[in-house]
């Protein structure tokens, strides 16, 4: 059994549980649920060169990555440090995080805010619009094209707007209408190893109407401004800054290496 399949049949029994918890009439009487979500696809449009700077506390292929960072202080400084769009891991058993990490950066900041989870039930569309998301993260290595369909409509239903994110070039074929962005992982979430080249490959072949992002494995300048000159205009980063002591300013160094005579 690999890693990704460990991970859904953990997520099945946590939905379930909150489920239990949480009724999805709880959820949309919380005040967030009415807010109008800011857009991503604006954001990563005006803001060169459109990082999506990503909070989260460790991960399966790196393990532990900064324990000793405060949220609130890394969320003001990637705001500081020019990110056009942040990130929340909210997945707690292989990644450390919460929905209360989630519902701390909204608190945090004005800009847009990516839920990143593996997201398999429609209640954990309503939780990420409950919880302050401005955007989610739908993953065609695990949903169906009826899912994503569905699960996409309901998240434009709430304001929110959706990423599909694709590994290969077959998973194009269940882009739904409500789909804004497509985001390439470069990272095979089965064995977990890295390819940016995977973004590169597929870039050609994503329809022109969508905002493209690149996600996994980008860590210098020179990559981001090859994927911007290949039509990206998102970069979603978390490891490389959270593996630095002060992922502020790893963003900042970052962004201003971008844009050096760019």
């Amino acid at each position: 059994m690999n890693i990704l399949d460990k991970i859904i049949i953990h997520k099945r029994k946590e939905v379930t549980q909150r489920k239990m918890l949480f009724s999805v009439k709880s959820l949309e009487e919380i005040s967030d649920f009415e807010r109008n979500a800011f857009s991503l696809t604006d954001s990563l449009t005006k803001e060169r060169p459109g990082i999506i700077a990503e909070f989260k506390r460790k991960s399966p292929s790196a393990g532990s990555l900064n324990d000793l960072t405060d949220i609130k202080e890394v969320i003001k400084g990637y705001v500081e440090s020019g990110a056009a769009a942040l990130s929340v891991l909210t997945d707690h058993e292989f990644f450390g995080g919460s929905l209360a990490d989630l519902e701390t950066a909204r608190n945090q900041c004005t800009r847009p805010i990516l839920r990143k989870d593996f997201i398999i039930d429609e209640y954990q569309i309503i939780e990420s619009k409950a919880a302050g998301a401005d955007a989610i993260l739908l993953i065609a290595e695990i949903l169906t094209q009826d899912q994503i369909r569905t699960f996409s409509g309901l998240a434009r239903s709430l304001s929110m707007e959706v990423i599909l994110e694709i590994h290969q070039a077959e998973q194009l074929v269940k882009l739904s209408d409500h789909v804004t962005i497509v985001g390439v992982n470069n990272r095979n979430l089965k064995n977990l190893q890295i390819d940016v080249n995977s973004s590169f490959k597929l870039a050609g072949i994503i329809p022109d109407h969508f905002l493209r992002i690149s996600e996994s494995g980008i860590s210098s300048p020179e990559i981001i401004r090859k994927l911007m000159d290949s039509g990206y205009q998102g970069f979603l980063i978390g490891e490389y800054f959270m593996k630095h002591d002060q992922p502020k300013e790893a963003c900042k160094m970052l962004i201003e290496k971008v844009l050096v005579d760019y």
